[in-house]
C-alpha cells in the first residue's frame, strides 16, 4: 500500500484521504525515528518526488538559496538507511538524489543536494518524471488491459485538491492551479502521449 511521508503543513492537508506518514521537522533523533520506521513498515520501494534534500553543510534550502532547515522535515535518512531500492526525482538541483550528480549540480547558481539514491530521475517539472515512472509500471502490469495507472491522473483536480488546502506555485508563489508556473494542460498533454506511447505502438 503505497504511503506519504511528509512533514508539516502537507501532512495535516493530505492524512484525511491518503495514508500518510508523519515526518517531525528536525527532532533530535531523527536519524532512529527512520530507522524505526523502516524497521516497521518494510517498504519494498521508497520514491522522493521533489523532496528538499540536505546540503554538504547539514542544512536544506530552496532552488533561491534559502535556508527553510527550520520548516523541512527529514527524509534524507530514510535514503541513508533503506534496505530497498531507492528512486528520487528532481528538477532543481537541491532535492533528494542529487547526489548522484553533485559535481555537475555544484556548477549551478544554488545550493545542491548531496544525498545520493540508487536510481535519479531529472525532468523539467519533477512531477512529469513521476507520470513516466507510472507510465512504465503500467506498461509492465497493465499490458493486457492496456488500462494505466496514466488514466487514474487528472492534473487539473490534482493542482485544485491542493490549492484548496493551502498550495501555492513553487516557481511563482502564487495561489493558482500551475505547476512551476505552466498551467495543467502541459501535463495534461505529456499524459496523453505517455498513454498512447505505453499502449497504443
Amino acid at each position: 500500500t503505497p504511503m506519504l511521508a511528509c512533514g508539516e503543513p502537507l501532512f495535516s492537508a493530505l492524512r484525511d484521504n491518503y495514508i500518510c506518514l508523519h515526518l517531525p521537522v528536525n527532532p533530535d533523533d531523527a536519524a532512529e525515528f527512520a530507522l524505526q520506521s523502516l524497521q516497521q513498515l518494510a517498504p519494498e520501494l521508497i520514491i522522493s518526488i521533489e523532496r528538499p534534500g540536505l546540503a554538504a553543510d547539514g542544512r536544506y534550502y530552496n532552488m533561491r538559496g534559502v535556508d527553510i532547515s527550520a520548516r523541512c522535515a527529514n527524509f534524507d535518512l530514510f535514503f541513508q538507511q533503506a534496505s530497498c531500492p531507492t528512486i528520487a526525482i528532481g528538477d532543481g538541483g537541491n532535492e533528494i538524489g542529487m547526489g548522484n550528480i553533485q559535481q555537475a549540480v555544484s556548477q549551478l547558481a544554488i545550493t545542491p543536494c548531496v544525498t545520493p539514491c540508487d536510481e535519479l530521475l531529472l525532468a523539467d517539472v519533477s512531477n512529469w518524471a513521476a507520470y513516466g515512472v507510472l507510465a512504465l509500471v503500467s506498461t509492465l502490469k497493465d499490458a493486457e488491459t492496456r488500462q494505466g495507472w496514466l488514466l487514474d491522473c487528472q492534473p487539473t483536480a490534482l493542482l485544485q485538491y491542493l490549492v484548496n488546502r493551502g498550495g501555492v506555485d513553487g516557481v511563482t508563489g502564487l495561489v493558482s492551479i500551475t505547476e512551476d508556473s505552466l498551467p495543467p494542460a502541459h501535463a495534461e498533454t505529456l499524459i496523453a502521449d505517455l498513454q498512447r506511447l505505453c499502449f497504443e505502438s
